[in-house]
């Protein structure tokens, strides 16, 4: 029987007596959530910076990804998985609908408006950003959550 399976041992100490048992942890069949440690680690409002700069970036960045100026990965770093494949999804319709109407890739000329910030919880941001262009204004809305020490967007939603 080995020491991993047994549940307590007497230990003999330096001056000779025997200290009570310990317990000992079975660590092959102990409760481990890998999650718990391995996967993304919430983290609080005031260990981040401002949001507002972050979602005014994201905001100008996605509106240039889907113009075709600028590549995907390029915020593939701030973006969670889920949001990444359906901007990817938008790409591939919008690259297509610019080679259909023969259309090339142009970097589009836009302001920056107004940017709202709200913090509905502790390590939250949700963003709306509206951006004025020659022909229209959109609004981008972005939700940021506080993931392992920075900010990543959850849900980015053009309008």
């Amino acid at each position: 029987m080995s020491a991993l399976h047994s549940t307590a041992f007497p230990t003999p100490h330096r001056s000779g007596t025997i200290e009570p048992a310990r317990q000992r942890v079975n660590t092959r069949k102990a409760d481990f959530i890998e999650e718990d440690f391995f996967g993304p680690q919430p983290t609080s409002t005031e260990s981040l910076p401002d949001p507002k700069v972050l979602a005014e970036n994201l905001a100008r960045c996605v509106l240039e990804i889907l113009s075709g100026a600028r590549d995907l990965e390029q915020i593939s770093r701030w973006v969670t998985d889920d949001v990444y494949r359906v901007l990817l999804t938008r790409v591939h319709v919008a690259s297509r609908a610019r080679a259909l109407k023969k259309i090339p890739a142009h970097r589009p000329a836009f302001s920056i408006g107004s940017t709202t910030v709200c913090a509905p919880a502790d390590g939250v941001a949700e963003c709306c950003v509206i951006l004025h262009g020659k022909a229209r204004s959109r609004s981008i809305a972005i939700r940021l959550e506080g993931l392992d020490g920075r900010w990543r967007a959850t849900a980015i939603h053009v309008l």
